[in-house]
């Protein structure tokens, strides 16, 4: 599935302070306002990193939750399949006294 995140190149967007074009000539500038602007862009950067790194720690420890579930699952399966060739009668819940179990049986009205 495709959608704006993933199309390839529009992370790589260069916004004018990062291409150093300005609106207003350099030599009005204050060299304290491209400071400030350059500390503030790093501060942005280093929270989106530190986010970006705690969301790849969440899926890692979910992806190795899933891969657990999915071998207990395909363990229990092959206990059940194991259980179900050992039974005489080839289902696994058969009845070990022999005796039929009698169903009550009522009509219904519609």
């Amino acid at each position: 599935m495709k959608d704006v995140n993933s199309l390839k190149g529009i992370h790589g967007v260069r916004t004018m302070q990062s291409r150093k074009k300005r609106s207003i000539p350099r030599i009005q500038s204050s060299t304290y306002l491209d400071l400030y602007m350059l500390d503030k862009e790093k501060e942005r950067l280093l929270k989106e990193d530190k986010k970006l790194s705690m969301r790849k720690d969440n899926i890692r420890k979910r992806l190795e939750e899933i891969e657990q579930e999915t071998s207990k699952m395909q363990e229990a399966e092959a206990i059940v399949k194991t259980a179900a060739n050992k039974s005489p009668s080839g289902r696994a819940f058969a009845q070990t006294n022999g005796a039929k179990k009698e169903f009550k049986t009522i009509a219904l009205s519609y």
